[in-house]
């Protein structure tokens, strides 16, 4: 590859594309951005389940405001993608925008053959702690779990793997109170997965925001404890700042929250509040590395960790990577690299797990390779619209 030289002509953009890779739960939407430079493409990735064509076709209107800059002045690309926008671009915009920012990184690394870690500010620690699902994120695995029995078989596989955390979503779908008979049901599940991994594995658990309300949140929360979960995932749906302070401020075990906020502005008053101990912004939707890195700074002055969310594609999880070797106040990271049987046939990732660990990565750019031709083999499809199970027994549709 022929690199330019200090001082020499500028790299440009030349095109914005997308491949989308059909993942059963969620496309994987790949952004491929390429420049003027024989060899230098750049690789990103915009998955956002069940709103496939809404990104891409947001990264197709976005493409022009990139086409020609260079693609290395990766702050100021942002800024004209946001600003240039006009009107606030939400969740779909803001993944646009970070599969198109993931690639310009690529290049940047690539450019001048360097991790990307390397420039997002230096390595800050030698392995990044990491954790999966139950079935090693295989859909039917994750959410479909509420069987003792099957959770014992499905914890212990995570486990004979090397891991040592993993996490559940095994909180029933609810209201704004529980019962007795939910809570012992949750009772049940949690001593059966202690008993199974042991005391020295760490369990996470997604309520996904399925509790309506503070009480119900502080209940289910109540349950879990004596079981010392690593933290508690999403006790109530995202918007709601002194509801979550509330839960917070009961709770015996640490709060975590933050995959469906956008941006450091929308974190904000969740720190200012002291309403979580440990954020999970999604690299994927939040707008980037840089402004992950953001969220980080801020989230370190407030005394909370972070664990970014990552349940999407192989190049989401190589760009958590890079933040995460790179960002003092990182937790654990999520994986789900069992999504699919063929996750590894699609794209070369700089991925190396030992144990419950990814080894850090020297490989220029991202270090991911897309194979476009295994890919072709999933196109995109429909996702599988596992949303519509959160309906209660009387018909109620409640949080996912």
């Amino acid at each position: 590859m022929l690199l330019p030289t200090p001082g020499g002509p500028p790299i440009r953009v030349t095109s914005v594309e997308t491949t989308v890779v059909n993942a059963e739960l969620r496309n994987w939407i790949l952004v491929k951005v390429r420049t003027d430079t024989d060899g230098l493409y750049g690789w990103g990735e915009a998955s956002l389940n069940w709103k496939t064509r809404a990104v891409t076709g947001a990264i197709e209107d976005l493409a022009p405001l990139v086409i020609g800059r260079d693609p290395r002045d990766i702050e100021q690309i942002v800024r004209v993608l946001t600003k240039h926008s006009y009107y606030r671009l939400g969740i779909i915009g803001a993944t646009a925008i970070s599969g198109i920012e993931h690639a310009l990184w690529d290049i940047f690394g690539k450019s001048v053959g360097l991790p990307v870690w390397r420039l997002l500010g230096g390595r800050v620690r030698d392995s990044v702690r990491v954790y999966t699902h139950l079935g090693l994120g295989d859909m039917r695995s994750v959410y479909d779990t509420a069987d003792a029995g099957r959770l014992r078989e499905k914890a212990a596989a995570v486990v004979e793997q090397g891991y040592d955390a993993l996490k559940v979503v095994f909180i029933p779908y609810g209201n704004h109170l529980t019962v007795a008979a939910e809570r012992r049901h949750v009772d049940k599940l949690m001593a059966t997965l202690r008993d199974t991994v042991g005391p020295d594995v760490d369990i996470m658990v997604d309520f996904h925001g399925r509790t309506a309300s503070v009480a119900a949140a502080s209940q289910y929360i109540e349950v879990l404890a004596p079981y010392e979960p690593l933290f508690c995932e999403e006790p109530v749906p995202p918007g709601d700042t002194e509801a979550l302070r509330q839960v917070a401020e009961r709770s015996r075990v640490p709060i975590a929250t933050g995959e469906r906020l956008v941006g450091l502005g929308e974190f904000l008053p969740v720190f200012a509040a002291k309403a979580v101990h440990v954020a999970q912004p999604d690299l994927n939707h939040t707008g980037g590395l840089l402004e992950g890195k953001r969220i980080a700074a801020v989230a370190d002055t407030e005394l909370v960790g972070v664990a970014p969310h990552n349940p999407n594609g192989p190049i989401a999880g190589a760009a958590a990577l890079h933040f995460d070797v790179s960002t003092p106040n990182f937790v654990i990271q999520e994986e789900m690299s069992g999504a699919v049987s063929w996750y590894d046939d699609v794209v070369r990732t700089p991925m190396t797990r030992v144990g419950s660990h990814w080894q850090v990565p020297d490989a220029p750019g991202l270090g991911v390779e897309v194979d476009e031709r295994e890919a072709a083999k999933h196109p995109y499809q429909p996702e599988v619209p596992h949303s519509s199970s959160a309906v209660l027994a009387d018909g109620t549709v409640v949080d996912w």
